[in-house]
């Protein structure tokens, strides 16, 4: 059940957007209309055998009643460790992924919409083997290509508030992705200024 837990908590990320709610107002569609930005991102926090420190912002802009758009940025530092049956640590890989990308949303509901991250994560890992004498230490890094595909839910909470969660696929799935074969998990609450 903790692992279960854990896996949760890793997986999800708070994401606190700060967007208003608005309607389109036709007589000044071409104006630049700044309760319209989107400004936030997520943070994500695990410790334990499998640590993980995400911070990942993000900024855009609510095109339209249907369309938002904008960049992310994504910044990791993790941790593995690979235990004995005894206890003893085998060995323990450290990696940093920095890289970023580009992110869309359709709305077709006011409540639902689907998600589109293409991004390029550079990634550096530091892969340490303590079963042979003396340990080895073997580094790499190297840059990889995802595209977070999904969808999501938002409910309003009143006035410029919201409960958002979703749910992201690396649809790739290149062999170094970080993102190997897991469904992504965000949770979150948005505010509007």
């Amino acid at each position: 059940m903790k692992r279960l837990l854990l896996c949760i908590l890793l997986l999800s990320a708070a994401q606190l957007t700060q967007a208003q709610y608005y309607k389109t107002d036709t007589a000044r569609k071409k104006d630049f209309d700044a309760s319209r930005l989107i400004i936030g991102g997520s943070l994500g926090l695990s410790f334990g055998d499998y640590t993980n420190i995400n911070v990942s912002p993000l900024v855009g802009y609510r095109i339209s009643q249907l369309f938002a758009a904008g960049l992310a940025i994504n910044a990791q530092y993790g941790s593995e460790r690979f235990r004995d049956y005894y206890g003893n640590t085998g060995q323990r890989n450290q990696y940093s992924i920095f890289g970023g990308g580009l992110w869309g949303r359709v709305y077709p509901l006011d409540f639902i919409f689907v998600h589109i991250q293409p991004e390029y994560n550079y990634v550096s890992l530091k892969s340490t083997y303590y079963d042979t004498d003396p340990k080895t230490v073997v580094k790499d890094s190297y840059g990889v290509p995802s595209l977070l595909m999904g969808g999501g839910y938002s409910q309003p909470l009143g006035g410029r508030a919201a409960f958002s969660i979703m749910a992201l696929y690396d649809v790739l799935q290149d062999s170094r992705s970080p993102y190997q074969n897991g469904l992504i998990l965000r949770v979150g609450a948005s505010l509007g200024l």
